[in-house]
């Protein structure tokens, strides 16, 4: 990462969640009992579930252990006035990243050779960032519980399986929300919207093989290209219908938002508000299972 990136100090996750996010986060919350069953109930077990299976199959980074990941790591996490979570690497033919954490003792994030292949160092560090924004945002907290309420609706007959695809519907919504909120984290840590950018444009259709050829500007354009299928009610309907099962955007979606973003006053109003100075020089805060 650039040594002279703005670092956040005293960053709110709030400050930065997308408002899809924002909106669908205050719904989830009025759902009772949540914060009791994750945290207290479910949230120990599964930590140190993950934990052993962690440290029995892939590697954790450390300053001896893959040094490189590791300042990276740190970087990301002061730059968003984060706390480092433990961070692994795990041999894996699909590309992929993913985090959990219930505010407990054991956070990770966990990172796929077949990711890191594709990616630049700085690409690299995005998708950390990306994930620390889940930590960040606590979004574990809604998702365990939620689905929960899935599979028992699921087992109810005729209304619970009604009851169980309404719910469905509003978590896979509220995730893909959620996925917005941490691509704006992945923003913020590298403060270049071509790296995140180009992150999803590998996400899309990269390989080892393919990464010198593909053009980032080319990609840029097909991202906005995808706004104008919005302009006629057909196209609406086609976009919708082919993201309601998906648990991300469709990566063109989420460049886009980059884009716009990134070019935002709401953007640069943030830096400015939690500007120290240029170098990163401290760490402090929080709370996901998600992937990338």
């Amino acid at each position: 990462m650039n040594p002279l990136n703005t670092q956040l100090v005293g960053l709110r996750a709030d400050s930065f969640r997308h408002p899809l996010d924002l909106e669908a986060t205050k719904a989830l919350k009025q759902i009772p009992g949540i914060d009791l069953i994750v945290r207290n109930l479910l949230g120990p077990v599964a930590e140190q579930v993950f934990y052993v299976e962690n440290i029995a199959s892939s590697i954790l980074v450390g300053k001896d252990q893959l040094p490189e990941l590791h300042n990276l790591l740190l970087d990301a996490c002061q730059t968003l006035d984060i706390e480092a979570p433990q961070l692994y690497v795990r041999q894996h033919p699909a590309p992929n990243a993913y985090t959990f954490a219930m505010r407990g003792k054991q956070p990770f994030v966990m990172l796929h050779t077949s990711l890191i292949d594709i990616l630049t160092p700085e690409e690299i560090q995005a998708v950390i960032a990306h994930e620390l924004g889940h930590l960040k945002c606590d979004h574990s907290l809604y998702l365990t519980p939620v689905n929960l309420l899935i599979l028992a609706a699921a087992n109810l007959p005729t209304v619970g399986v009604v009851i169980a695809q309404t719910i469905q519907a509003q978590l896979l919504e509220w995730i893909r929300c959620a996925e917005f909120t941490c691509d704006r984290a992945a923003l913020l840590a590298t403060q270049n919207p071509k790296v995140v950018m180009s992150v999803l444009m590998k996400l899309a259709g990269g390989s080892p093989k393919l990464s010198s050829q593909l053009n980032l500007d080319a990609f840029i354009a097909q991202a906005r290209a995808y706004d104008e299928i919005s302009k006629n009610e057909l196209g609406e309907l086609v976009k919708a219908a082919r993201t309601a099962q998906l648990t991300h955007p469709v990566p063109v979606l989420r460049a886009r938002e980059i884009d716009r973003w990134a070019s935002s006053k709401e953007y640069q109003k943030l830096l400015q508000n939690h500007k120290v100075g240029g170098y990163n020089n401290q760490v402090a805060s929080t709370g996901g299972w998600r992937n990338w």
